[in-house]
């Protein structure tokens, strides 16, 4: 059957591509993108035949992940945009995009997943859309949800934190769903977690066993 052999959550801010900030930029972002090299070398080693990401956004949503983390890569990538629906229906799709990946991939598939998405953009006055107190505090919580595997509590978070304004959640609930799905045993460990510009972005490796 199909095996998972790597999966993580990413960040995609576009700034910190070489093409688009400065040098100074990825100064400042400098432990997001140290983590994001980490995965990348991680990931070539475990040799995917298919990469399966989600994301909010065309555009900088997939390329600012794949460009840390897959930059050679030539084997087939599977992109699913998340829509504004619940982060339980992403859930669902997880589940049903497995079944789909099972049916068309073969039996010696190696699949790698990545979640590409950022948490709160309200993390500070001069960030793009303002401070707003339910910022930090979804921030805190999805992370020690994820790390506790509290998989509901991680869908409500949009209901109990309507203004944190993120765009990472239903991303996150989409690899979980594949995850889940397929059965496999995970741990997720934060590599990094910053916001130097009022967007968390969170850096984060699964240990996965069946």
């Amino acid at each position: 059957m199909s095996a998972i052999i790597f999966a993580s959550i990413c960040p995609h801010p576009p700034i910190i591509l070489p093409s688009v900030g400065s040098k100074e930029d990825r100064t400042v972002a400098r432990k997001t993108i140290e983590s994001l090299d980490f995965l990348g070398r991680k990931l070539s080693k475990t040799g995917p035949q298919t990469i399966v990401i989600s994301s909010p956004h065309e555009d900088w949503g997939f390329d600012v992940p794949l460009h840390f983390l897959a930059p050679k890569f030539k084997g087939k990538t599977i992109k699913y945009v998340t829509g504004e629906k619940s982060p339980s229906f992403h859930l669902a799709e997880g589940r049903k995009t497995y079944k789909e990946i099972i049916r068309l991939g073969g039996v010696d598939d190696k699949i790698a997943l990545i979640a590409s998405g950022d948490l709160s953009h309200c993390l500070k006055n001069d960030g793009p859309y303002g401070f707003h107190p339910h910022g930090p505090k979804f921030d805190d919580d999805l992370i020690k949800y994820l790390e506790n595997k509290n998989v509901d509590r991680l869908m409500r978070l949009d209901e109990e934190y309507h203004g944190a304004g993120e765009c990472g959640l239903r991303s996150i609930c989409f690899m979980l769903g594949i995850l889940e799905e397929a059965k496999i045993n995970y741990q997720p460990k934060v590599l990094s977690y910053e916001g130097p510009w009022g967007v968390g972005y969170l850096v984060a490796d699964f240990k996965l066993s069946s």
